[in-house]
């Protein structure tokens, strides 16, 4: 890393890189990996990124504005249509392209549909393939010959987004890459994204990981009120959005223990994250069908 003097006086680069791949392959783990900070939803379950979250990181003199899309699959919702479109508008709009993939399956059917869009398109790309921990060097080996024999990539990295393997050549490699420009962002920005934002974004990360079995792809929450406080806290006041009565029965689980617990445990968060108090209150409310609400997408940040 260069020292401050050279970073303001020598040229700058600035640039956008945005990350696909299918569902899970690890985009907001190494986002989060690369600017060392929180940006982006991390779960197990497929499908939590919804909107492009933009993350900036600085690399010497080049500041790179990473794109964490939704997971590119085959869509059935409205909601899902304007994910996958999102996703392959965020690689269209960007100075490099990542085509993050799980390395352990190897070349599956839903990188085959990528990796053939991506040709439609005639868009170049960065292989990168994660997950290294968890495979064998033989077979790690066949899968970067199978995926470069499918497609001319420009280059290829494997990494380990979880413990930050191999991240730092990709990430001088990305700023090499962005073009001359000045920064967009101040040099200590991590995330172009609102704070009531982020704040719900926590929320949904807590029901995922409380409730993946029995709550699938039907809550999505918003943040209704922000209140700054003379003591330097906030006061918070989310809603969490399910289609059914009986999904809302889970979520407040019985005597409201449930939706308690996942206050608490968001609270916890969003105080780590934000460096300050945090008074939350989260109401649950059922509205029918509100994946497929245009509206509604829109204010979740899809292009619908």
């Amino acid at each position: 890393m260069t020292d401050e003097t050279t970073k303001i006086t020598g040229p700058t680069r600035c640039g956008f890189c945005a990350i696909i791949g299918a569902p899970n392959a690890g985009k907001s783990t190494l986002v989060n990996q690369l600017t060392g900070s929180k940006v982006s939803i991390v779960s197990h379950k497929v499908q939590t990124t919804r909107a492009r979250i933009r993350a900036i990181v600085m690399e010497g003199n080049a500041q790179i504005i990473l794109v964490d899309t939704p997971g590119i699959f085959r869509p059935k919702r409205t909601l899902d249509r304007a994910m996958v479109q999102n996703a392959w508008g965020g690689a269209g709009d960007a100075d490099a392209v990542i085509l993050l993939i799980d390395g352990r399956p190897g070349l599956t059917d839903e990188a085959k549909e990528i990796i053939a869009q991506l040709q439609a398109t005639k868009t170049k790309a960065i292989l990168v393939i994660n997950k290294i921990d968890l495979m064998k060097r033989e077979h790690l080996m066949d899968v970067t010959t199978a995926f470069n024999e499918a497609f001319h990539f420009e280059q290829t990295f494997m990494v380990s987004a979880l413990n930050g393997s191999g991240t730092q050549d990709l990430l001088k490699y990305l700023g090499e890459k962005m073009p001359a420009s000045p920064w967009l962002y101040p040099e200590d920005q991590v995330a172009d994204v609102q704070l009531r934002f982020m704040a719900a974004e926590m929320t949904r990360e807590v029901i995922y990981e409380r409730l993946h079995e029995e709550l699938p792809y039907s809550s999505t929450v918003e943040t209704e009120g922000w209140e700054e406080r003379k003591d330097g806290s906030v006061k918070i006041d989310q809603v969490i959005y399910v289609e059914r009565d009986t999904q809302k029965a889970i979520v407040l689980g019985k005597g409201g223990q449930q939706v308690k617990l996942l206050g608490q445990m968001a609270r916890a968060e969003m105080e780590k994250q934000f460096g300050r108090k945090v008074h939350l209150f989260i109401f649950v409310k059922v509205r029918e069908n509100w994946a497929e609400d245009k509206e509604r997408l829109r204010n979740m940040g899809l292009d619908v």
